[in-house]
């Protein structure tokens, strides 16, 4: 497979493309990254050096890559963070020129909006673009519990709830939605849940909540997920491949008392997890 992958990008750690693009290579695929920041670090530091690019100069780097002629070989477009709108428009832009010269490509949007206790954390306009255009364009969308309450409009706290959302957010184009992080009334204490919805059937995964809070597990699950159902078809198979691998990596990442996530040194997990889980159907 070949991926274009269009996210934020960090020198030292991971998040965006820096904690995406090495997961879908260690599956064996050809990933094409383009950076839509690239900052020394990630923000939760408090202080950070780099820049924001716009949408001329993705839409530069889209032009170059085509120029290649290599489009109609582009299995899917996977996009993240998002940082201005007219980022947006260029990702979309390239969406639509991917999927000109390959009808069969995908595209997965993680829709980076913002999370439970910290509200929103994009600026002003990106959660209605995300609603509005991204997700309506989307094959796949992988937002966490709060991401998914915005783009539906509804609370979930219920695992109905859950189920009534993710139908909401099918309802607005996307085939599959993968909520990557899910606390209802029935989900013990101790741990957390992830559920995926597709073609009217839904799935979910239950694991154990581990006590490591860092950036860029979000941007790994939506790669993992993203690659697992383009390659089986079935998003029970993925949210079974996707939770095994993320599980092991963040709870290396907890041994090791790290505050990144140990992308590399727990490598295997994205191929081999130490521990899987059941999936059931919801």
């Amino acid at each position: 497979m070949n991926i274009l992958s269009i996210q934020s990008h960090v020198a030292y750690g991971h998040v965006g493309n820096a904690s995406a693009v090495f997961p879908m290579q260690r599956l064996g695929c050809e990933v094409w990254p383009i950076h839509t920041v690239q900052f020394s670090n990630h923000t939760g530091y408090g202080a950070w050096k780099g820049r924001v690019f716009d949408g001329p100069a993705i839409e530069e780097l889209v032009e170059g890559i085509a120029e290649r002629g290599v489009l109609p070989r582009c299995d899917g477009v996977l996009s993240g963070y998002m940082g201005s709108a007219d980022i947006g428009t260029a990702i979309l832009a390239a969406v639509a020129r991917v999927r000109a010269a390959n009808p069969d490509a995908l595209y997965c949007c993680d829709p980076v909006i913002g999370d439970v206790g910290r509200g929103v954390f994009v600026r002003p306009g990106i959660p209605e673009f995300m609603r509005d255009h991204a997700v309506p364009a989307a094959d796949v969308v992988t937002p966490n519990q709060f991401e998914l309450d915005f783009l539906a409009g509804r609370e979930t706290r219920t695992l109905a709830d859950a189920k009534a959302a993710i139908a909401a957010v099918q309802a607005r184009g996307p085939r599959v939605v993968l909520v990557t992080s899910l606390h209802v009334d029935d989900t013990p204490e101790g741990c957390i849940d992830m559920l995926a919805g597709e073609g009217g059937r839904f799935w979910r995964l239950r694991t154990p909540m581990l006590s490591v809070s860092v950036n860029g597990a979000g941007d790994a699950i939506a790669a993992l997920f993203f690659v697992h159902w383009a390659r089986s078809g079935s998003a029970e198979t993925a949210l079974a491949e996707a939770g095994a691998s993320v599980f092991g990596l963040l709870k290396r990442t907890q041994d090791a008392g790290s505050r990144e996530i140990l992308t590399v040194a727990a490598q295997d997990e994205f191929v081999n997890p130490t521990r899987r889980f059941p999936v059931e159907p919801a």
